[in-house]
């Protein structure tokens, strides 16, 4: 039976100029009877490769959140501004899919190494799908990256989807057209959180059928 107690708070770290526009990052904590997990760490500080972005920070160090706490994380993919905080996390286990670790070490322009492999930064290396605790699962999204992931927490209002890049807006969710996106809407979810939306997306009602 789906936990009513597990719940899902999203915490803005950072702003980013996309284009013209600024976008919020959101980080998302998973608070369990078992542990607290945090999906994405933003960013911590500011880096020249990331300057075209003028991203100004709210790092999770500044957030009154008591980080001892955090007993796992999840990268849904590693692009900076989802793992710029994995250093304040180490000796703790770091979840992320396979693919998306060897295509962050290897591929040129992808994301910030360093910041990747900073020091006790330590990875769980995924593969299909995962129960990382009783009604939370890590599931493949490939789309956004090739070795995206998303988190599916149940509840009793039915699934919730952290999400990550895997729809950067709703509209992505509404009319799916990655693996990933559809990946999403086959789970029906109640609701849906994005790393760089404040509201989480939410299925349009069906118009009632005429008779």
């Amino acid at each position: 039976m789906p936990d009513s107690t597990i719940t899902v708070t999203p915490i803005r770290v950072a702003t980013l100029l996309a284009g013209e526009e600024r976008l919020p990052v959101y980080v998302h904590l998973v608070a369990h009877p078992d542990g607290l997990i945090l999906v994405d760490t933003g960013l911590t500080e500011l880096h020249p490769a990331a300057a075209d972005m003028d991203p100004q920070l709210e790092p999770l160090t500044e957030q009154g959140l008591d980080l001892s706490r955090v007993t796992a994380v999840v990268n849904t993919h590693l692009h900076f501004d989802h793992c710029g905080g994995n250093h304040l996390f180490a000796g703790r286990p770091v979840y992320v899919r396979r693919r998306e670790l060897a295509d962050a070490r290897t591929l040129e322009d992808y994301t910030i190494r360093e910041w990747v492999d900073a020091p006790g930064v330590e990875y769980v290396e995924v593969d299909g799908e995962l129960e990382l605790l009783p009604g939370v699962r890590l599931l493949p999204a490939p789309g956004h990256t090739p070795g995206s992931q998303i988190v599916v927490v149940d509840t009793p209002q039915g699934p919730v989807a952290i999400v990550g890049d895997t729809a950067v807006w709703s509209g992505e969710l509404d009319s799916p057209t990655t693996e990933g996106q559809r990946l999403v809407r086959s789970l029906a979810p109640s609701r849906a959180w994005l790393a760089h939306q404040t509201e989480p997306w939410t299925p349009t009602p069906r118009p009632p059928s005429i008779p």
